[in-house]
């Protein structure tokens, strides 16, 4: 097992650790139980999470045992933000979050053979404590002047909107947590991104102050970052989620199929699990042949099988080839298309009318006489059907599941009409 430590260095996953040489003897003595907690936020988990997701089944697959931690207790109150308070959820819909992430969690870990995985909550334990309880048994270990220092506390301090009592108490409930999987299941190591540093260190501090010959450690992963400056993750939508509904199997693939190329290669070693030498090819073919993009391809499609399944990757990899006329749109599927069709410039319109009309409705033509020109000059296509008469007019029976439209200028410049009275 002390091979995995060596094996997170080289995939960019080791930000730092409570003592490097410690944790690798301790890796080396024996099984090791570790665990990660999320926070039920938000109905989903997205695509930062999947680094510690995927880091989860990277360390037990090399041995260690699993515990997923989905936090009713924690999630409450919620990890305190830089800038402001978060907004209270009921529990009613933190329970029903709960549910979901725990859902998500599962299909990524295994819950049989020598090291299985278990998920637990920390509602299980704070849920019967009382106020009185929790700070005499908890808080009595903490001290005000360490818990000032983490950063996004000190920032919020510097605010105006300071910070409420009930956050600040956020990380006595994070360091509970492990003392807790300590002495329930004698787990002696918590993972997290490199932002919960704070958090995971507290976590040490109450274990070594409660239970004084207890060895424990704390591995904090990097925070994913982008070459352009913006945040991880992040799209002109929003955040991209695992939850089909919240982002689809297409917009999620596309996602990765269009990383940076200056990000690919560091994106696939962080969450990909391919071999290095694997690996070491892709970075090569990106620096030889970057418009070939077979790093992003590679990285879309074994995510998006990961997230989604091999179906909806086979789904999606069909809907982009038949957007650009290397396959059939009438085979597609209604959803799958609608997704796809979706991350297209889109129009709407009442009826049916002549293309010219459509590709400007669409953003494809600024006027009647570009539009003519465009399809003059064999330029236009509907449905991947190029367009010969620049009167061209579209009828009921072309379109897709009886109301998609998509047109097509030149290669690459692609619009959805979508046909609302037909």
């Amino acid at each position: 097992m002390t091979d995995i430590v060596d094996e997170l260095k080289w995939r960019g996953l080791f930000a730092q650790s409570t003592d490097e040489d410690a944790l690798r003897k301790a890796l080396a003595d024996g099984p090791v139980t570790f665990y990660c907690g999320f926070d039920p936020t938000a109905a989903s988990l997205h695509v930062g999470h999947l680094v510690q997701v995927l880091t989860m089944r990277r360390l037990q697959q090399a041995g260690l045992r699993p515990l997923a931690l989905v936090g009713g207790a924690t999630g409450q109150i919620g990890d305190p933000r830089p800038t402001a308070e978060r907004t209270l959820n009921d529990v009613a819909t933190i329970e029903l979050w709960v549910a979901r992430l725990r859902a998500q969690i599962e299909p990524f870990l295994d819950f049989e053979g020598d090291n299985p995985a278990l998920m637990v909550n920390n509602l299980d334990w704070t849920g019967g404590m009382s106020a009185i309880e929790f700070l005499r048994d908890i808080g009595k270990h903490f001290r005000v002047n360490k818990m000032l220092t983490k950063d996004s506390v000190a920032r919020r301090l510097e605010s105006e909107q300071g910070i409420s009592y009930t956050e600040f108490s956020y990380q006595l409930l994070q360091g509970m947590d492990f003392l807790e999987l300590y002495r329930r299941y004698g787990c002696t190591l918590q993972q997290g991104g490199s932002d919960q540093w704070g958090n995971l260190t507290a976590g040490l501090d109450l274990i070594h102050r409660v239970e004084q010959d207890a060895v424990v450690h704390a591995l904090a992963t990097p925070l994913m970052t982008k070459a352009d400056g913006t945040k991880f993750g992040k799209t002109e939508g929003g955040a991209v989620w695992l939850d089909p509904e919240m982002t689809t199997p297409y917009a999620f693939y596309q996602f990765w199929l269009n990383v940076d190329d200056r990000d690919v290669s560091k994106y696939l070693r962080i969450l990909s699990f391919r071999s290095q030498a694997e690996l070491e090819q892709l970075e090569q073919q990106t620096e030889e042949r970057p418009q070939a993009r077979a790093a992003q391809r590679a990285l879309a499609e074994e995510l998006t099988t990961l997230v989604h399944g091999a179906d909806q990757c086979a789904a999606v990899i069909a809907a982009s080839k038949a957007l650009f006329g290397q396959g059939e749109l009438a085979d597609l599927d209604e959803p799958t298309l609608r997704a796809a069709l979706c991350e297209l410039p889109h129009a709407r319109v009442a009826e049916l009318g002549q293309v010219v009309d459509l590709l400007i409705a669409a953003g494809l033509a600024p006027s009647k006489g570009g539009a003519r020109r465009t399809i003059k000059e064999g330029g236009a296509y509907v449905n991947n059907v190029k367009v010969a008469a620049e009167d061209a007019e579209v009828t009921a029976a072309e379109l897709l599941h009886g109301r998609w439209l998509v047109l097509r200028k030149g290669k690459k410049n692609l619009a959805a009409v979508e046909v609302t009275g037909a």
